[in-house]
């Protein structure tokens, strides 16, 4: 398993520069054209996000266990 990214810029990330409802591709397609999310965190968040759609971002963060 790849490393976890930093959880507070992750966090942060989630809740503030991605819309919802959303499912793991759409989020995944955003969070891959925003240029401040590092590649490593990009796969990570990737790898590790359930499919399925998610109505918040804690929803998300839930799923992540961050």
């Amino acid at each position: 398993m790849s490393k976890a990214p930093q959880k507070k810029e992750m966090i942060e990330h989630i809740k503030n520069h991605l819309k919802y409802p959303a499912t793991k591709k759409q989020l995944v397609e955003a969070c891959n054209k925003m240029a401040d999310v590092p590649k490593a965190d990009r796969e990570w968040f990737q790898k590790n996000l359930p499919e399925g759609t998610y109505k918040t971002a804690d929803e998300v963060i839930k799923k992540l266990k961050l």
